[in-house]
């Protein structure tokens, strides 16, 4: 869902296949148990910035 809105909105999609998928599930829990959404804001800007650095 995040590419569409990234696409449609003129920049390029991401990838998380670098996450570490502890890191992953973690942000996740904070998200749905704790509405805080600071780690995969981390984790989605980071990817952002390596798809970004590594496609383009």
């Amino acid at each position: 869902m995040s590419n569409g809105i990234l696409i449609a909105n003129g920049y390029c999609p991401i990838s998380f296949r670098t996450v570490d998928s502890i890191d992953y599930k973690k942000a996740m829990l904070m998200f749905y148990e704790q509405n805080n959404i600071a780690a995969f804001k981390h984790i989605f800007i980071n990817q952002f910035l390596f798809a970004v650095k590594t496609y383009f």
